[in-house]
């Protein structure tokens, strides 16, 4: 029969033991310490790196959408070389460390398809340049002004200030509008008018309103047609050019302005109306 266990933890192996683990411990403890400043102090310096680096950018005048995406770049970077130096000091051998990596980040980006997506949409976004920070645009659902491109998402902000953010893979591989990549836009109106109403007066009305606009450009020329002949109404359409700024400011002084002028004019706008007759 074997001898109990406890027969064979004798006060000197105990002892032994002991003394071991504190050698060990006494060991290891500076290498923990210094591994435990390594990754404070480089996670303050990453960071510092990241404001300086948007700094030094902000000097060159790089383009504000490239921006914030370098910066959190660059500071990720860094903190990865702060977390090897640290499994460095600690006596772990950093290609064991980045095999293991690999072999864990094969199955977290089975899992996070559409995070990488998202990163993957970013750098396309910052290398084909479909939108700029400023700019208005609709995608993915949703309008607003571009506030940020980030890693893996842009933030829009919306004239109401709201902020929507989008995941980059929706903006890189769906559709996309841009209002104001083009310096001009061409502002679509239509206004109907009663089939007794003279239509050469309606035209001229709108045409003096669209001399007397003065973010109306002359180049390309403005066109009042008739677009329809409707059920109730002939619809006379309006086309004129500004610049994009300008856009909203002349759709809605057109759009007043011609309702009160056909209102002192006599020019009727038909709407729909409904006759009910009782029977008795």
């Amino acid at each position: 029969m074997n001898p109990p266990l406890a027969a064979l933890l004798t006060e000197e192996t105990l002892k032994s033991i002991q003394d071991q683990a504190w050698n060990m411990a006494v060991g290891f403890a500076p290498k923990l310490v210094t591994a435990l400043l390594i990754l404070l102090i480089g996670w303050k310096v990453a960071k510092w790196i990241g404001k300086l680096v948007g700094k030094a950018l902000d000097v060159r005048h790089v383009d504000a959408t490239l921006k914030p995406f370098l910066c959190t770049l660059i500071s990720a970077v860094v903190k990865v070389a702060v977390v090897l130096s640290a499994l460095s000091t600690l006596g772990i051998q950093s290609t064991s460390f980045i095999a293991v990596l690999g072999a864990a980040g094969l199955a977290i980006g089975m899992s996070l398809k559409g995070t990488l997506s998202n990163f993957a949409g970013g750098v396309l976004i910052l290398f084909q340049r479909p939108i700029q920070v400023g700019e208005f645009i609709e995608a993915g659902g949703h309008s607003g002004t571009v506030k940020e491109v980030n890693i893996f998402n842009t933030v829009l902000t919306t004239p109401d200030n709201k902020v929507i953010t989008i995941p980059n893979n929706s903006i890189a591989t769906g559709s996309l509008v841009n209002f104001s990549r083009n310096n001009t836009r061409r502002v679509d109106l239509t206004f109907g008018i009663g089939y007794g109403d003279d239509i050469d007066q309606a035209r001229s009305i709108i045409q003096k309103l669209i001399d007397a606009n003065p973010h109306v450009l002359k180049d390309p020329e403005p066109s009042i047609f008739v677009a329809s002949l409707a059920d109730s109404s002939v619809n006379l359409g309006v086309r004129v050019w500004t610049e994009t700024s300008n856009y909203w400011a002349v759709l809605t002084d057109l759009t007043e302005k011609t309702k009160k002028t056909f209102d002192a004019e006599g020019i009727s706008i038909p709407f729909p109306q409904m006759d009910v007759h009782v029977q008795k």
